[in-house]
């Protein structure tokens, strides 16, 4: 399980749903929603006192989200995943790169959370 914190469970669900076909297992609060690819579960959660994951630590420090921690989603052609989801309106933090073992990207959620798409670079 990977738990993200976003600014707005609804669009995190749109967005993980619709652009990197998760389903909603379970929604049982404005601010938490688990959500599940393949064997992945994404827990994202709104910043807050009420939640359990989403609250601050004892001195004041509250969760935000962003940073560069991330998943990874295997692809089999990178090129065809990210032309999909530039026209659903994904936003990425740079452009493809090619390192030792594969080709990747750096997506977005909606509150600024990283994905990387990455594709292995077979002979």
């Amino acid at each position: 399980m990977v738990r993200y914190i976003v600014n707005d469970a609804d669009a995190a669900i749109g967005f993980y749903t619709k652009i990197l076909d998760f389903h909603e297992v379970m929604h049982p609060a404005p601010e938490f929603a688990i959500l599940a690819r393949w064997n992945l579960r994404l827990l994202v959660s709104k910043p807050g006192e009420r939640g359990g994951g989403g609250r601050g630590t004892p001195d004041g420090t509250q969760q935000a989200p962003g940073g560069w921690n991330r998943f990874v989603i295997e692809v089999e052609d990178i090129e065809a995943a990210c032309e999909k989801i530039r026209e659903s309106g994904g936003r990425f933090r740079n452009e493809i790169v090619t390192g030792i073992g594969g080709r990747q990207i750096i997506l977005e959620d909606p509150s600024g959370n990283p994905i990387e798409l990455f594709q292995y670079l077979r002979p």
